[in-house]
């Protein structure tokens, strides 16, 4: 009866973390390009280590973004995982700053074996956030169109339930794949109103409402090697392939003198691949580095070729635990850090009609995993400064304080009670 409570309260909150997903939480006006801002798929651990998760495997923990890794988990354990971002951000461009502050419930999942060498992992998490909202005011002198205001506004954005399955071949090697329904809805306006129509030109709104529903599906891999009882090295890949996303999208162009009504419906995400690499000492260190790239620049969005650039990524991380059996509070800490560098998939139209890439991006973060007392289920914190950087003068510049908060619960649901 206890289990079956527990089930109950893990379904409920996936419900309600559901409900807060279709929240904005995000103000970056980058997030105008494409799906918008897309989402960290790394849970509490990796988020204090910069990311690296491919090449990461933990029994205490779910990671999703290599589904080999799930055979990790015991054959007594039930994992239950959930986190939440709290967000600080300035955006300058180089004259007035803005500040926003927004928070999130990230992820909810959970993880069990089925049987040995088997594993399973149902979640939900984000994938993409959209939310901006900008003017920008022309005048005579630097537009011949005469004096007109320009406005962009757009939220929403994708979310995902996966399951996912994660399978020994042979000692030391793991395959693992998760299949994951894609679904959100992202909308997205721009209006140009003219002060008075003595140049010719017409005021307008644009209204383009996009609604995804598909299936995508990661696959991943692992392979341990122990050298001896306390120095081993973990190696891992994922692969996603290329999809063509099921969509109904409306454009709207309302104008003083027409209304032009359209549909569009070629999206696509790109072929994604990753390798990681980590180094064990004595189940107490663990240092690693994860390269991952994706080539949207590959990818369709709204019928249009070429409308993004290649993103990819280069993590860092290192965790650290004194001792396993800690004689103050301290030593019994995991202390995690790391830093990461990526380049977005964010591709700007300069004044003369060329296309360039919009951003760069570098981040750092510090963390620690606190044991509950009298229980296997930890807390997860961590600290992370992510600055975005314009790569034209025109572009924002943004800077991000963001405090994660994991909470991963370790039942033992699965042992047998022997009665003496």
């Amino acid at each position: 009866m206890v289990k079956i409570k527990q089930i109950i309260c893990v379904l409920l909150l996936a419900v309600l973390s559901g409900t807060v997903f279709a929240q904005n939480n995000t103000n970056s006006p980058y997030t105008r390009y494409g799906y918008g801002q897309l989402s960290d798929q790394g849970f509490g651990n990796s988020k204090a280590m910069g990311g690296l998760a491919v090449g990461v495997r933990d029994r205490l923990h779910i990671n999703p973004t290599n589904p080999a890794s799930y055979t990790a988990i015991d054959s007594l354990t039930f994992l239950f995982d959930m986190g939440f971002t709290l967000q600080n951000t300035n955006f300058s461009d180089g004259t007035t700053k803005i500040n926003a502050k927004n928070s999130s419930f990230d992820y909810v999942a959970m993880q069990f074996r089925l049987r040995r060498g088997l594993a399973f992992t149902l979640g939900l998490l984000p994938y993409s956030n959209v939310g901006y909202n900008l003017q920008q005011s022309i005048t005579d002198s630097e537009d011949a169109t005469g004096n007109h205001v320009i406005s962009y506004y757009g939220d929403g954005g994708l979310h995902q339930v996966l399951a996912g399955v994660g399978m020994n071949l042979f000692k030391g090697f793991s395959v693992g794949a998760n299949a994951s329904f894609l679904w959100g809805e992202i909308s997205k306006t721009r209006s140009v109103i003219f002060s008075s129509t003595t140049s010719g030109a017409n005021s307008f709104v644009e209204e383009t409402n996009t609604n995804i529903r598909d299936v995508k599906f990661d696959f991943g891999a692992q392979y341990e090697h122990r050298f001896n009882k306390k120095n081993k090295i973990i190696v891992g890949a994922t692969f996603t392939p290329k999809n063509s996303l099921n969509n109904d999208t409306y454009v709207s162009t309302v104008s003083s003198t027409t209304v032009q009504k359209d549909t569009i419906a070629t999206f696509e995400t790109p072929n994604s691949f990753a390798i990681g690499f980590t180094y064990k000492y004595d189940e107490r260190l663990m240092v690693g580095i994860d390269y991952a790239l994706q080539q949207w620049g590959d990818a369709t969005y709204m019928d249009a070729k070429k409308s993004f650039c290649d993103y990819s990524k280069i993590s860092l991380g290192v965790e650290y635990l004194p001792s396993f059996v800690g004689r103050s509070f301290f030593s019994s800490l995991k202390y995690r850090a790391g830093a990461y560098v990526s380049s977005p998939y964010y591709k700007a139209q300069g004044d003369g009609g060329e296309t360039f890439r919009a951003a760069k991006e570098f981040g750092v973060s510090a963390g620690v995993a606190i044991p509950l007392i009298r229980s296997r289920s930890i807390i997860n914190l961590s600290a992370q400064y992510a600055k975005v950087t314009g790569q034209r003068n025109n572009l924002l510049d943004e800077k991000y304080l963001r405090i994660n908060i994991g909470i991963t619960f370790n039942e033992r649901w699965f042992a047998k009670l022997k009665v003496h």
